[in-house]
């Protein structure tokens, strides 16, 4: 498959339907991905990124049928990640003297993944490479989201391929922004910015910062996931700033693990206490160790509040794995203006809010307070203080 993205520009990357799970099993993609790799022609013809490397004998061969490989004059690497680069030693067993235009970074990603001493290009922020009539423009984007990643900038036409930034996991037969559903573009989108870039959220506003500063008109935005941003797509620019500068809506996330339904109580009764004192706020539930419970999506939802509550029963002196696990997440995503609290039942030793509330701190949450802890199954006056806790949460927040 292949598509004009312009008279100049044609994407010939790969859609995949079929994936579920990125980053090993890291980050979940309900809705798929596309590998998205673009040819530019002018009186120079250059390829930009390729796909991931199961699909990469199927990339060449499509690829030979839209074009003569010999006459490609340029390759360009945004990023050296497997997804943009695994089809990169299959292409250049067939045209191994091309040049490959990239970040001093990614020389060294790309020598240390597939071990070739390919005729690389080292290239910096403002250095240009002709294609005759237009050029491209190349800006390092450190940390968006690996060392080497850097945006090209196509004159003339006014493209800015981005790869990684700008992304979504989302498969689509309409790979342009303007015809696909909006609500859902803008799940995906939030939910790879959440999972993906927080920890570089420094990084992201002083690069738009830094890239609105030269005054470049954008007509597009093509990035190495998902569908292409050509209606308005400063659009998704405007909402990186705003999701990089310490986001939060008016929404509080309950996270929660239960071994025989007492933390799954309290978190109910928790939550209805909140909703008693502020019925404008949003407040969600998440039992994390539920099979119908995604990480990455109870992340996305953390990533939206001012604050979240966890829960856990006490296990072995400790918390569950589950809510360790997402603990761990939120610590090394490096969420700011957040706010939390720990709950949770136990028969015996009751170490969890403890545990929790201490794990919150290491994450840079401020603690709204001790957190809650009730002996075995709650009976009515537990689940009264519950509630009480719930409002006074809320009533601290409000």
């Amino acid at each position: 498959m292949s598509f004009t993205v312009n008279k100049n520009v044609q994407w010939v990357g790969k859609i995949d339907w079929e994936l579920k799970k990125f980053h090993g099993d890291e980050l979940s993609t309900h809705n798929g991905s596309s590998y998205n790799s673009y040819l530019v022609r002018d009186e120079k013809t250059a390829l930009i990124d390729c796909v991931w490397t199961p699909f990469a004998k199927e990339f060449v061969a499509n690829l030979k049928k839209e074009i003569d490989l010999n006459t490609i004059d340029f390759i360009i690497v945004n990023h050296g990640e497997p997804d943009h680069s695994g089809a990169l030693p299959e292409l250049m067993r067939e045209i191994p003297n091309t040049p490959i235009y990239c970040t001093a970074n990614a020389i060294k990603s790309l020598k240390g993944q597939y071990h070739q001493d390919w005729n690389f290009v080292p290239v910096k922020t403002g250095d240009k490479l002709s294609l005759g009539s237009k050029e491209f423009v190349f800006v390092e984007a450190r940390m968006l989201h690996w060392p080497d990643t850097m945006f090209t900038y196509l004159t003339g036409d006014n493209i800015l391929f981005s790869n990684d930034g700008f992304g979504q996991h989302l498969a689509s037969e309409h790979m342009f922004n303007d015809l696909v559903d909006q609500a859902e573009l803008y799940r995906e989108a939030q939910k790879y910015f959440a999972n993906i870039l927080t920890p570089f959220s420094n990084f992201v506003r002083n690069k738009i910062t830094e890239i609105l500063g030269f005054n470049l008109p954008v007509d597009m935005i093509c990035p190495s996931h998902g569908v292409i941003w050509r209606d308005n797509p400063i659009q998704i620019v405007n909402k990186y700033v705003e999701w990089a500068s310490d986001y939060q809506e008016n929404q509080i996330t309950i996270v929660y693990d239960t071994m025989w339904n007492s933390t799954r109580k309290m978190a109910e009764n928790i939550a209805a206490g909140i909703k008693l004192s502020d019925p404008d706020v949003t407040v969600k539930l998440f039992n994390c160790n539920s099979t119908h419970s995604d990480k990455n999506d109870i992340i996305t939802e953390i990533f939206k509040s001012k604050a979240i509550l966890v829960g856990s029963p006490t296990i072995n002196k400790g918390i569950s794995f589950a809510v360790a696990g997402i603990l761990e997440m939120v610590k090394g995503l490096g969420f700011k203006n957040k706010r939390g609290a720990a709950f949770g039942s136990y028969g015996w030793s009751g170490e969890n809010t403890k545990l929790i509330s201490t794990e919150l701190e290491h994450a840079k949450f401020e603690l709204l307070n001790e957190g809650l802890r009730v002996t075995w199954n709650p009976d009515e006056d537990a689940l009264i203080k519950c509630q009480e806790f719930g409002q006074s949460i809320a009533e601290t927040l409000r």
